[in-house]
């Protein structure tokens, strides 16, 4: 399939520009860490814990170490069951803790970090393939430094599926239906809404058959039929734990309260934050849904390929259709790289023509997206 504005790949001999994108990525990672640090310092509490031990990342060191089958008991709306987490971090965290003398958060925290420098490479060869090196770069920096952006310096999961989904959608674009497939597949099982990557890479496929009159290669087929599968087996596998082979997973996540119900919990509770207010990070997660939203149209106005369209567009709609912890939906958004690419485009045309201006607003976000994210961690009470 031909994109439009597509630049041809650079040969894998040019490395620098991918270097230098993530060599920013993880500077102003190690930033928002070092602030983090200070921060929790000055609140007595420890880094690496708050890092390596919050939250979801609680969860998974359990899964790893005990395997599934534990629940949190909860009256609302009922009791909380690990089934609802998907079982590759927890595979990830065993095989590093049985090959490096390390405890299950510091694993979690290589395993994270080195998911979100992979991540940031998909994502600039992504953006350069599309719109040059410039755009590239600039389209990791801006990922690097939105206001969640700590998650991607903990011990969650968001940054191993957005290093699948990068470079599976890297593939698509690139003709290479396998690899899409595998790596769609591998995104399935990490995160409940990897499945979609699987989404993007069958539109692709469907849209390539559909173009040439299904005259296509057995690579596409290949491709297109592995990329469901990561996700598929383990809903199955959880159903047929519950006894539910359709329906047992879903169950788990209702439990959790976490369903699609086409944004109803999501209006009901904006409106009781209008009427009633309520904690910071409440009207800041709104602010950050509703730039999604306005990012994705000007993503389908710009004519973005149909998969990154199909991925970003499937992400934003969990995002915006989805119950459960709204303050957790800007989170559900940082896979969402696509999303960045009006911006980036922008971004990298202030870079040529006024430089300084350019230099001026990534400081101003980055001190932004430090200082917001060591108040999440620290001191915000609500669930990331």
């Amino acid at each position: 399939m031909t994109y439009a504005r597509t630049i041809p790949a650079p040969p894998l001999t040019t490395l620098k520009p991918a270097q230098r994108a993530v060599g920013l990525f993880l500077g102003v990672r190690l930033a928002g860490v070092a602030v983090l640090a200070l921060v929790a310092h000055v609140a007595g509490r420890h880094p690496l814990t708050l890092l390596g031990r919050s939250w979801d990342s609680v969860w998974y060191l359990g899964i790893a170490t005990h395997g599934y089958g534990h629940d949190l008991p909860s009256h609302d709306p009922g009791p909380h069951s690990d089934l609802a987490f998907f079982p590759l971090y927890p595979a990830l965290l065993r095989a590093v803790t049985a090959l490096a003398p390390l405890g299950g958060g510091s694993a979690g925290l290589l395993i994270s970090w080195t998911g979100a420098a992979v991540a940031a490479a998909g994502i600039h060869a992504v953006g350069s393939r599309l719109y040059g090196r410039t755009t590239g770069i600039a389209l990791v920096l801006l990922w690097g430094l939105l206001p969640h952006s700590v998650v991607l310096s903990m011990a969650y999961t968001e940054p191993v599926l957005t290093a699948f989904a990068a470079w599976s959608l890297y593939a698509v674009l690139a003709g290479n239906w396998l690899w899409a497939g595998v790596l769609a597949a591998l995104a399935g099982l990490a995160r409940p809404n990897g499945f979609t990557v699987a989404a993007a890479v069958l539109a692709a496929a469907g849209a390539e058959v559909w173009g040439r009159r299904g005259k296509v290669t057995h690579r596409l087929w290949t491709g297109a039929a592995l990329a469901p599968l990561g996700w598929t087996a383990y809903v199955l596998w959880v159903g047929r734990q519950k006894g539910d082979l359709l329906g047992g997973y879903f169950e788990v996540q209702r439990l959790w309260g976490s369903r699609f119900d086409f944004g109803r919990g999501s209006l009901e509770f904006v409106r009781a934050m209008l009427l009633h207010g309520g904690r910071f990070v409440f009207p800041v997660a709104l602010a950050l849904v509703v730039a999604g939203a306005v990012l994705y149209a000007l993503l389908v106005l710009d004519r973005a390929p149909l998969p990154l369209l199909v991925y970003s567009g499937a992400l934003l709609l969990i995002a915006l259709g989805g119950s459960g912890f709204f303050e957790s939906k800007p989170r559900f958004l940082l896979p969402a790289f696509p999303l960045l690419l009006p911006l980036a485009r922008g971004l990298a045309g202030m870079a040529r023509a006024r430089p300084w201006h350019a230099t001026v607003l990534v400081a101003s976000l980055a001190g932004l997206s430090c200082l917001y994210g060591a108040y999440l961690v620290v001191y915000a009470q609500e669930p990331l």
